[in-house]
């Protein structure tokens, strides 16, 4: 395989409940191929806390309680795939949300990435990582964390060898309020409720890839990886 730090990879969507892996799978990607790992929430912080103009305008958003607009969220995400460690590709990270957020994403990148000479596909490959709903739940109510330095314990994969206890310092486990069963069967009710629709909007362009997040962790890495190569082999032309 060759030097995946030297190829243009292009534009890279991990769709997924919470818990399927998406970002142990996110933080391997950019490891092997050195390309940047992009999350909305992250660009959205980062414009606030430099009180850029678009900053200035999703903080007063945010202060009357309202949702920062698709129009927003957009500018913000064009303002980062424009920056020069993007040119050979990037993963994105809880974007695009909508169907409406994935026709604009299709529109700039047509438009404006992958331009210039630099070569590589213009679309990006998606890949959904699926995981069996009782295993979501598993993985997600199963977690504890202990109060000392926030080591995470499963108590149905990967259970401390005291209960409540870490292993590590000694200090008692929690379960967080995001872990507990009412809260993560919410949160997944509102993930399919919002990522159907995108998955769809993919898929009916014939460019949605499957992965069995069920499988072990480095079979599904393997997995990812190898859409990922057939993806760019692809986009250079067969080369």
């Amino acid at each position: 395989m060759a030097d995946g730090t030297l190829r243009n990879i292009g534009p890279i969507i991990l769709l997924g409940p919470p818990g399927a892996g998406k970002g142990t799978q996110a933080k391997r990607i950019a490891e092997r191929y050195g390309i940047p790992q992009i999350s909305t929430g992250d660009i959205l912080r980062d414009n606030v806390q430099r009180g850029t103009d678009l900053g200035l305008q999703a903080r007063a958003v945010m202060a009357r309680g309202e949702l920062v607009p698709d129009s927003l969220v957009c500018d913000m995400v064009a303002g980062r795939l424009r920056q020069a460690d993007c040119a050979r590709g990037f993963i994105l990270d809880g974007f695009p949300r909508t169907p409406a957020q994935a026709g604009w994403l299709d529109a700039f990148l047509e438009r404006e990435v992958f331009d210039n000479g630099r070569g590589g596909q213009c679309l990006p490959i998606v890949m959904r990582i699926d995981v069996d709903y009782n295993r979501l739940l598993q993985r997600l109510t199963g977690r504890r964390t202990c109060l000392a330095n926030g080591h995470i314990y499963n108590v149905y994969f990967q259970p401390p060898r005291v209960a409540d206890i870490c292993d590590v310092d000694g200090s008692r486990l929690v379960i967080r309020n995001d872990d507990r069963e009412e809260v993560i069967r919410e949160r997944l009710k509102a993930y399919d409720l919002q990522t159907r629709p995108v998955a769809e909007y993919y898929e009916q362009k014939g460019r949605l890839v499957v992965v069995d997040g069920d499988l072990p962790v480095d079979e599904v890495s393997e997995r990812v990886l190898r859409e990922i190569e057939n993806h760019a082999v692809t986009a250079a032309g067969g080369s």
